[in-house]
């Protein structure tokens, strides 16, 4: 990719955030952000579908960002408490853009996309749990239960009781599949 179209994709993303962060996704119209973009609408959809591709687009690179942040996702099972810490430290480092992209109806898809990237990653590595019932159910009940429980408390109590309460639900989860032999990696 060359330097001007890596600065038309910047240009898309910022007018994109800027009217999202005023309006729903779907009363965004391609018009209106491709000329807050400077760009021509066919320029647009020389990169995208439609405002919901460069919506999901957006959300899987900082869904993807925000893993990577995690340093060992294997920690799940062999860390589970220093697993909590990292994945919501994470959270914490991209609030501006997660509060826009993944606000009103798009709310539940960051916990949603976390657990799909998650999931991927743990299959890999251990493909017999992908069939497993327990693992899934308890997956999903990590994962989401956590993200809500701190989107819903963390102006309530600081962030630290909220972390210790997080951690010993990971901590039960961990006991659960203690069996599961993981390179932290």
């Amino acid at each position: 990719m060359d330097l001007r179209e890596k600065k038309t994709l910047r240009n898309i993303e910022n007018a994109f955030l800027q009217l999202r962060a005023k309006k729903p996704l779907e009363r965004i119209t391609i018009r209106e952000l491709a000329e807050a973009a400077e760009i021509s609408k066919a320029t647009f959809y020389l990169h995208y579908k439609d405002i919901y591709d460069l919506s999901e687009q957006m959300q899987k690179d900082v869904v993807r960002k925000m893993y990577n942040g995690i340093q060992k996702p294997g920690l799940l099972f062999s860390d589970p408490i220093r697993f909590t810490r990292e994945t919501f430290q994470i959270f914490s480092k991209f609030p501006e853009i997660t509060s826009v992209l993944f606000s009103g109806a798009q709310f539940w898809e960051l916990p949603h996309r976390i657990e799909q990237t998650m999931k991927e990653h743990i299959f890999r590595e251990f493909p017999e749990l992908e069939h497993d019932a327990d693992f899934n159910i308890g997956i999903s009940h990590l994962i989401y239960g956590s993200y809500y429980a701190y989107v819903e408390n963390y102006k309530l109590f600081e962030e630290e009781q909220i972390l210790e309460k997080l951690s010993q639900m990971a901590v039960k989860f961990a006991q659960d599949f203690s069996n599961i032999n993981v390179n932290e990696g």
